[in-house]
């Protein structure tokens, strides 16, 4: 099965860099390119491509944004974003908006390839490269996330959703005071620092899907 690709970014040479290693995997076929947000959901309706890849720092509309829009309108398109910034927030941003996967791009073509291929298939990747700090990566995150209780595990999908502790609160009918409480021992039991960590780890690990940011079973 070929999946079909629109590439997105403000650069041509990159475009253009991209393509060509695209066009040596006889299961990817690049149906188009676009050098704007505006440009990509006008070819996205037209093309249908399974995924796009997508560069987050664009002018006018950001990949972001794109995301954002593209998720609302055909959920089912597979999002890899391209980026400049190895910073942890971004990445954080983009896969709540609804990405599949998020890499520098100077990301070796083989991540790229298999990234396109798991989005396809509605699957999460994140380069080994591209991850949490080492300090706060457990060696095997699922085995953490296993020490988690019910609630914890609620409340960290909805802090991986980007939800403040006050809206957390209110969508589970609990004060602030014991959302704080969650967070504390959500963060001693994974090895992390702060909120962001333990939403990456959470989404690098597989207990929100990459498409609904719903909760996966693990080792329920």
């Amino acid at each position: 099965m070929t999946t079909r690709v629109l590439i997105v970014d403000d650069h041509a040479l990159l475009r253009q860099g991209v393509r060509q290693v695209l066009e040596l995997e006889p299961d990817i076929d690049v149906v188009g390119e676009a050098s704007d947000g505006k440009t990509a959901l006008v070819l996205e309706s037209e093309l249908a491509p399974d995924v796009i890849v997508l560069d987050v720092s664009m002018p006018g509309m950001n990949g972001v944004e794109v995301a954002r829009l593209l998720k609302k309108r055909r959920p089912e398109v597979g999002l890899v974003m391209l980026t400049i910034h190895s910073d942890e927030a971004y990445s954080l941003t983009s896969l709540q908006a609804g990405a599949s996967s998020y890499m520098l791009k100077d990301v070796h073509p083989k991540h790229l390839i298999r990234a396109i291929r798991e989005a396809a298939r509605g699957r999460t990747y994140m380069p080994p490269d591209l991850h949490p700090s080492a300090a706060v990566q457990p060696e095997e995150p699922n085995v953490s996330l296993n020490l988690l209780t019910n609630r914890e595990r609620e409340v960290l999908l909805l802090v991986a959703r980007g939800m403040t502790n006050q809206q957390i609160a209110a969508s589970l009918y609990i004060s602030e005071k014991t959302v704080k409480n969650h967070l504390s021992s959500i963060f001693e039991k994974l090895g992390v620092s702060d909120r962001t960590n333990a939403a990456l780890l959470a989404i690098k690990s597989g207990f929100v899907a990459s498409r609904d940011h719903s909760p996966r079973q693990i080792g329920l």
